[in-house]
């Protein structure tokens, strides 16, 4: 027995990504090292870190006791759970569910495996990344694509073998015959992200025939908006956001919520007018929270984008790569469409790309390759409205992985798909029971049919309270711990998701369970078989129609050949997340050349300063700390903003006026 080794499955608080590192016994768990037992009765212990405030610096230990394998608090202030029950001492059987702090570990047995000795940290062992790429031409999510394609974009004859270097000659550039342009400012991504900080540009003072934004898309919001179409946000259904989370207005007033109550009282609609106003006044205690409509927010990003000159600043473009210039300045070398290349050089960089990639679970994209099948089991991301028109057509089941807030929506859509046929039925398969919601001091979440609940995606205090100026002051360790805590997979507290899913297991159409997958297989009716193991029931197979993974976007450095070129050829450090280290100020500081100056915004910054970075207000957050970082630098033509000229650029906003 002694040789038993315990493999432990859990999704990071912080991200969702899969962590199955594999111990041999006996297994010590804590928050700091130092504080772990190198030995037990003379054995090398397993010594698993978990960072978060809510883990003692010595937790518990796995050990055997009476030839059975027991767990033991050793003290810890928020204790540990077994099955959703609290215990001190308990005897762990396969496929039991263990709780320290923010973390939902599966505890499954493996038997013959040799001993390691672990001196060091254990390090995390994870699935192989699998994922759905954006195509580089089209910016749409392409299954077709390989799921690992070469990390740089260097390999054909453009750009130039001048990009080898450490640094660009301007010369060098226009000696290849290719356009060469030059702006003071240069956005990389074209998306929201760099929008936001566009348009705080020219509220500051820059001129539109100053600032070029590249990308392949016009609408700063084209992603986005695809990924809401797809995952089944309509532009009549509601966002996940804050009221005053503008991205058309810096200063967040008048807020979402004020300009629907305003619409809807022009019309006559007095107590929906009221109801919003309520909603913002008396949310999360005695109201809904209010989020906008999906519709609105494009709207209102279309009228600023045309008040700032957006036309003037967008040029199509795919980046290729990026580099250092001898003249204190950066070079980025760009494709305008086949074998139409330039270079672009500026003074001052922001790069927001977005999420390079889509999440998808490794036994899907298998399965996916082997049958090469890409319509019954599909990605919440991807374009998948054939599933529901099938299904008011002509039923059948949906098996849902995942649990955060595209699954909800999913299980919306397929409720209104009920309203036409009655005969579809869900199951929801998650890989382990969410009895308890994570905590951070004395709060806790709710939650309810193992959804955990939460407003937005973070606690609101991490766009603008104590929370966010904790995690400017932390160190990377502390920071690590934080994101943990205050980070997970949450859905929103909407009552009317809550009444489906209570509908739909009182009714019997929808139902929960709780296995690892083994493997996804195709029967002789096309119908797609999930093989899980389910404690207590050994291996069950999973019948339905059509598979929906739900679990998430990836946005790390490495799915993204163009950010992978740039940390490889600077050695640019990456947090434990894999993602950019940035400044308090979203610089990255490791890029600074002379005069010039690169920052960064939204997913690909996760694991720094600030939590919320991918949220409407977190783009806003990053983009005012960095134009005041261009301000301080006295950089052309940035002005820093103060009580008059602020009120002054609102008001021209008001009116639908130009910045300039």
């Amino acid at each position: 027995m002694t040789n038993l080794q315990i493999k432990l499955s859990w999704d990071d608080p912080a991200t969702g990504e899969r962590r199955e590192p594999r111990l041999s016994v006996p297994i010590a768990f804590g928050r700091e090292f130092a504080r772990l037992p190198e030995v037990i009765r003379g054995q090398r212990v397993s010594r698993q870190l978990l960072n978060s405030n809510e883990v003692s610096r010595y937790h518990a230990l796995i050990d055997w006791e009476q030839n059975q394998l027991v767990v033991i608090d050793q003290g810890a202030v928020n204790g540990l759970s077994v099955n959703g029950q609290r215990q001190t001492r308990s005897v762990l059987a396969s496929g039991d569910t263990l709780q320290i702090g923010p973390y939902m570990m599966t505890v499954t047995f493996v038997a013959n495996a040799p001993t390691p000795v672990a001196n060091t940290p254990t390090p995390p062992v994870t699935s192989p990344p699998s994922r759905i790429l954006f195509n580089p031409n089209t910016n749409l999510p392409d299954p077709s694509l390989p799921p690992s394609r070469p990390v740089t974009p260097l390999g054909s004859n453009f750009p130039p073998p001048a990009f080898h270097g450490e640094k660009v000659l301007v010369q060098a550039l226009h000696a290849t015959g290719l356009p060469v342009d030059e702006s003071d400012y240069l956005a990389i991504g074209a998306g929201l992200g760099n929008f936001i900080w566009a348009d705080l540009l020219r509220i500051s003072g820059v001129r539109a025939d100053k600032i070029l934004a590249l990308g392949l898309e016009g609408e700063p919001y084209a992603r986005y908006k695809r990924l809401c179409l797809n995952s089944q946000i309509p532009l009549r259904e509601r966002l996940r956001s804050n009221s005053d989370s503008c991205p058309d207005n810096i200063w967040g007033w008048p807020s979402y919520a004020l300009r629907e109550a305003w619409h809807d009282f022009g019309k006559g609609h007095l107590n929906t007018a009221l109801k919003y106003l309520w909603q913002v006044f008396g949310e999360p205690t005695y109201a809904e929270t209010y989020t906008p409509r999906a519709a609105d927010v494009f709207n209102s990003i279309d009228r600023e984008a045309k008040r700032i000159g957006w036309n003037q600043i967008y040029r199509y473009g795919r980046v290729r790569a990026i580099r250092k210039t001898e003249d204190g300045r950066y070079c980025v070398a760009y494709s305008r469409g086949p074998g139409d290349y330039a270079f672009v050089v500026a003074g001052y960089l922001h790069l927001a790309t977005g999420y390079p990639a889509i999440q998808f679970l490794p036994d899907l994209q298998a399965y996916r390759e082997k049958y090469q099948d890409f319509k019954s089991v599909v990605n919440a991301y991807e374009a998948h409205d054939h599933v529901y028109e099938q299904l008011e057509r002509q039923g059948g089941a949906v098996l849902i992985r995942g649990r955060g807030i595209v699954a909800s929506r999913v299980v919306q859509r397929i409720y209104e798909a009920r309203k036409k046929n009655r005969n579809i039925t869900v199951l929801h398969l998650m890989r382990s029971p969410k009895p308890v919601g994570n905590k951070f001091q004395k709060a806790t979440r709710s939650v309810k049919n193992h959804y955990e609940f939460q407003p937005f995606n973070w606690p609101k205090a991490c766009w603008g309270g104590e929370l966010r100026v904790m995690l400017e002051k932390a160190s990377p360790e502390e920071r690590k711990s934080l994101l943990a805590d205050w980070g997970g997979t949450t859905t929103a507290d909407r009552y009317d998701w809550q009444l489906i899913t209570e509908q739909g297991i009182s009714e019997g159409w929808y139902q929960i369970t709780f296995g690892q997958v083994q493997s996804v297989e195709r029967d002789a009716q096309n119908r797609t078989i999930t093989h899980i193991q389910e404690k207590g029931f050994g291996e069950m197979k999973l019948a339905a129609d059509f598979v929906i993974d739900a679990t998430g976007l990836d946005a790390k450095v490495e799915a993204s050949p163009l950010l992978d070129d740039l940390v490889k050829h600077y050695k640019l450090p990456l947090n434990h997340l894999g993602r950019l280290v940035v400044a308090n100020n979203f610089e990255l500081v490791e890029m600074r050349n002379g005069k010039g100056q690169m920052y960064a915004a939204g997913a690909i910054t996760l694991g720094g300063p600030y939590a919320a970075v991918d949220s409407f207000l977190g783009l806003q957050y990053s983009a005012l700390v960095a134009v005041d970082g261009l301000a301080a630098a006295h950089v052309p033509g940035v002005r820093r903003l103060n009580t008059l000229s602020s009120f002054g650029q609102w008001w021209k906003w008001v009116l639908n006026q130009s910045p300039s």
